[in-house]
């Protein structure tokens, strides 16, 4: 199936010249002058080599066809990230280098949807948000709970993370897998 290449998204997977490779940050520019171009950084599939490339945004790209399953999330160890379909029980191991940096947000249960091309995992998709407790942030500052102002915060899963100064040690709140970034306290 082809696509234009503005639509590519991280996860997508692209075939070049026969090659599988799994899109890990696209960006489009849009300059006063000139064409609208999209940087796409990739990682082929076969050997994991990283690749970067610049297409017109209105250039078609051949996107993969790859069958797209919810797994939940078992555990991890030296093999890779075991993960379970719901449905059948069937049980996928999906390598390192595939989850990648994504792996912190992992939790035990948790629904992903992994890309599967010819029986071989080639890549996960977390869910947008992620709920996760603060284990380490300065204290909280009275008369400052309608300021814009963050703090640095450390999370439950070692991740770094702005928050808002009224939300203190121990607190639960919602923040993007994408980049870590605070959205708000969890109603949990």
């Amino acid at each position: 199936m082809r696509v234009n290449a503005q639509n590519l998204r991280k996860g997508n997977v692209v075939d070049m010249d026969g090659k599988l490779y799994v899109v890990l940050s696209a960006e489009s520019f849009h300059p006063g002058k000139g064409t609208p171009t999209t940087q796409i950084d990739m990682r082929r599939i076969s050997d994991g080599v990283k690749v970067s490339e610049r297409w017109k945004t209105t250039e078609q790209v051949e996107r993969a066809m790859l069958d797209e399953r919810a797994y939940a999330f078992l555990y991890a160890d030296d093999e890779g990230f075991h993960f379970m379909n719901k449905e059948n029980y069937d049980q996928i191991v999906v390598s390192k280098d595939v989850v990648g940096d994504q792996s912190v947000y992992l939790q035990e249960d948790m629904e992903v949807q992994v890309a599967i091309y010819q029986d071989i995992p080639v890549s996960i998709e977390l869910p947008a948000r992620v709920t996760l407790e603060i284990v380490d942030t300065e204290p909280v500052t009275k008369g400052q709970t309608a300021s814009s102002s963050y703090k640095p915060a450390m999370l439950s899963n070692g991740v770094k993370s702005a928050v808002p100064p009224h939300v203190g040690i121990g607190t639960r709140v919602v923040v993007m897998t994408v980049d870590g970034s605070y959205v708000e306290r969890a109603k949990d």
